[in-house]
């Protein structure tokens, strides 16, 4: 639920120390092995088959602001719930649960100098996954004076935690050795590939095309055989990130779902090709906001909203309609999805809806809203 999200954390199982470090941002979570979770209402999408040329765009409308009446926040109230907003990350990326914790402390990412002391304080989280999103964090927000803290990291007992110190030394410009990272790729946990995968494109390595590649043929154990779709496709997305657009054409059809077990590659899916910029791919993100698919089937909120926030990362930031039909009552990780959105599309009147989200009785909820309230109002502020 989380800036641009760097998929280190959705889920954390606390018992035992189990990890689910894929997919953050996939709806409902992921599993231990790192396969993702949704939900679908009844049913699957249409199966259609990936266009092979860009369609012309067409731009969905928004319905506006829910209210007319609703007086807009004046700049000093805009500041006073910025700085609430910050307040509340801070207090949970150190008194949350585990998952609310890594989500707060991705949240502030977009508040450098108010991570900071944070950060610093969780890298010795004793839950790896927190950790892993804390060195994680740092490198994203690229907090060079933590450099000397990443380093016992490094040697962490947890592939996931070795993995984000490695990348957050390689951004922080600390002298480091990143080759271990491609070892991970033919780990064969599906999850510490698709993480090594997702770290790799991230820091440009163009060199790991070739691994990556290799890494595709390379057997998951035991892992289901949801988990190794998505390590696909985020080995794909590692690569079209490195310039390989030959891997393109698995993610838009991942786009296209054809039974209720492809809902969940159809959730990444949607959320990378927002992430690589994808055009080709607007006119089937519209289609897939829609409220029913061609065969009459109700679309998963959950697919629904991740589309629209791929939009507005494409530049089309007219999907706050649907957050709004989620925004209230129901799942509390829909609540939180639609909060995310809001702060996706960075719409000022949206800040009365996201700012009562601050008060929901769930805490990821809340941080998802406080996350929102600093896109919304970074973006109010320009």
């Amino acid at each position: 639920m989380h800036t641009q999200k760097f998929r280190a954390m959705a889920m954390i199982g606390v018992a035992g120390g189990a990890l689910g470090l894929l997919c953050a941002g996939v709806p409902a979570g992921c599993s231990a092995d790192g396969g993702a979770t949704t939900t679908s209402r009844r049913g699957p999408t249409r199966s259609e088959k990936p266009r092979a040329a860009e369609p012309e765009v067409v731009t969905p409308r928004d319905t506006g602001p829910v209210s007319p009446r609703i007086k807009p926040f004046s700049a000093a109230e805009r500041a006073s719930l910025r700085e609430r907003a910050i307040t509340l990350l801070s207090n949970t990326a150190q008194a949350g649960s585990p998952e609310e914790r890594a989500n707060a402390l991705e949240g502030l990412v977009q508040v450098p100098t108010r991570l900071a002391g944070v950060a610093e304080i969780a890298l010795k989280d004793p839950n790896p996954g927190v950790r892993a999103v804390a060195a994680m964090s740092i490198g994203k927000a690229k907090l060079t004076a933590l450099a000397p803290r990443l380093r016992p990291l490094a040697q962490d007992e947890n592939p996931f935690v070795r993995a984000g110190a490695l990348f957050a030394l390689k951004q922080c410009g600390a002298p480091v050795d990143i080759t271990p990272l491609a070892g991970m790729l033919f780990d064969t946990s599906a999850g510490v590939r698709a993480h090594a995968a997702y770290i790799l494109g991230e820091l440009g390595e163009k060199s790991a095309i070739g691994p990556l590649r290799e890494a595709h043929k390379v057997s998951s154990g035991r892992a289901s055989q949801t988990a190794v779709r998505l390590s696909d496709l985020q080995l794909a997305e590692a690569r079209v990130k490195l310039g390989d657009d030959s891997a393109l054409a698995d993610i838009r059809a991942a786009l296209y779902p054809a039974k209720p077990e492809d809902l969940e590659a159809a959730a990444l899916a949607v959320q990378i090709v927002g992430q690589i910029k994808d055009a080709v791919s607007i006119n089937r993100l519209i289609e897939l906001t829609a409220q029913a698919d061609p065969g009459g089937q109700d679309m998963p909120g959950e697919i629904r909203m991740a589309a629209a926030a791929s939009l507005a990362r494409l530049g089309q930031p007219h999907g706050s309609y649907i957050a709004r039909e989620y925004f209230q009552g129901g799942k509390e990780t829909l609540r939180a999805q639609a909060a995310s959105l809001f702060g996706e599309t960075k719409r000022p009147e949206n800040l009365q809806l996201v700012s009562r989200l601050m008060d929901d009785p769930d805490g990821r909820v809340r941080v998802a809203a406080a996350a929102a309230v600093i896109k919304i109002t970074d973006r109010a502020a320009e």
